[in-house]
């Protein structure tokens, strides 16, 4: 141990003393792996960034899809499907937060300009987490919303614009129209679908009435979306297909995978592509660092000579070698990723990786690439080290002093 600690101090004198040299030598390293760990980081927030966005729109892995339609009537009648929906989830135990519902609509909309359908989704509270929905501002639906005299929503921005109200600040409330109208009260606001107003309704309501929603209606079959492990999702979506089958007699039940089932490896392709050019670039700079230390070890030849000569073994002079590299990359190494991390912290990657589109899991600096980057810089110093500490070690005492 005494001996490791002395390599070490030995090592430190030896990049203090010459410190323009050692600079000019980790100058190639330290940009390398700054690119190397800005790159990586940015590859894998970019891949949390797909991730979450491909979730945004199929459900995270693995969210199976089911729908039913009459062939005669078209969609089934609301009070069937909900009774199935019902059944289906009790017969299988599955938990509230696996189990999302979706129905869109036309609601009538009392502004004060006038009243106005809007394109609305009524969906369970599940559904946001499923999709990780975030508003910007309000909150997203709770189970207790459903005991509410007051149907809640979370509305877009276009929509907080006709009712004439800057944010919630104010608690804002709109009459929902029909011919028994229900004052709803907006809980939250989404950075979604700009351009037209659009609203999310909470699927059930105590102050839901009959004809509230308005006229039109569903204009499309109700979803049932079950969160499922990706390795049962074949085996669940044909039990589900035939036991909601048996459960609305008559209707077409349709039953599938609505996630991108690659994703997963798409995004690991991603990553290992990151990485493979973050090596490329961290490997240019290790040569650099291994020409200066062959220059450097042919000027030291007298000094080693002299060390060998009052008694240095070639184990001694070997460390000594190879620790100076180590010693002097790792410290580039983690001046680098301080760097990085600061770059990548100060960059507006919300909006340039999602379009402004607030991030549920916003991520941070990814360790593993401020680990791979310290990791890599000791490791090209091991490496480049070892060819003039070899040289270093071949070198003959009485020619090394007649040098």
């Amino acid at each position: 141990m005494t001996g490791l600690l002395g390599t070490l101090s030995e090592a430190w004198g030896e990049v203090r003393v010459h410190k323009a040299r050692v600079l000019l030598s980790l100058v190639g390293v330290f940009l390398a792996v700054l690119a190397m760990t800005t790159v990586t980081a940015l590859g894998q927030i970019a891949a949390q960034v797909q991730q979450e966005q491909a979730e945004a729109s199929g459900g995270r892995t693995a969210t199976i899809g089911v729908s039913a339609y009459d062939p005669m009537t078209g969609n089934v009648p609301q009070q069937e499907w909900d009774a199935g929906v019902d059944a289906l989830v009790t017969r299988y135990g599955l938990p509230e937060e696996a189990v999302a519902t979706l129905a869109q609509e036309n609601g009538l909309y009392r502004f004060p300009g006038d009243t106005q359908a809007v394109e609305t989704r009524r969906v369970s509270p599940s559904y946001g987490p499923l999709h990780r929905i975030q508003p910007v501002e309000g909150r997203w639906f709770r189970t207790g919303d459903r005991q509410s005299l007051s149907p809640a929503l979370v509305v877009n921005r276009d929509f907080l614009t006709l009712l004439g109200v800057p944010d919630l600040s104010s608690r804002p409330t709109v009459v929902i129209g029909g011919s028994q109208p229900v004052l709803a009260t907006i809980v939250g606001v989404l950075d979604w679908n700009e351009g037209f107003p659009s609203a999310y309704r909470i699927d059930s309501s105590a102050g839901d009435a009959v004809t509230a929603a308005g006229a039109p209606g569903f204009w499309s079959p109700p979803t049932l979306e079950l969160w499922v492990p990706s390795a049962q999702a074949d085996a669940v979506v044909t039990a589900v297909q035939a036991d909601l089958a048996r459960l609305l007699p008559g209707a077409e039940v349709q039953a599938y995978r609505q996630d991108p089932e690659n994703l997963e490896d798409t995004i690991a392709t991603l990553r290992l592509a990151v990485r493979a050019a973050g090596l490329v670039v961290l490997a240019l700079g290790g040569l650099g660092v291994l020409n200066i230390g062959l220059v450097t070890v042919r000027q030291r030849i007298r000094e080693i000579g002299v060390r060998r000569s009052f008694g240095a073994t070639s184990a001694r002079v070997f460390s000594a070698v190879v620790l100076e590299s180590v010693v002097a990359t790792a410290l580039a190494g983690l001046a680098a990723v301080a760097l990085s991390v600061a770059i990548v912290r100060n960059l507006p990657l919300e909006r340039w990786l999602a379009g402004g589109v607030p991030l549920v899991d916003a991520p941070g600096f990814p360790v593993s690439a401020a680990v791979e980057g310290l990791v890599a810089a000791t490791a090209v110093g091991a490496l480049a080290g070892l060819v003039p500490a070899l040289i270093a070690v071949r070198v003959k005492v009485i020619d090394a002093i007649r040098f």
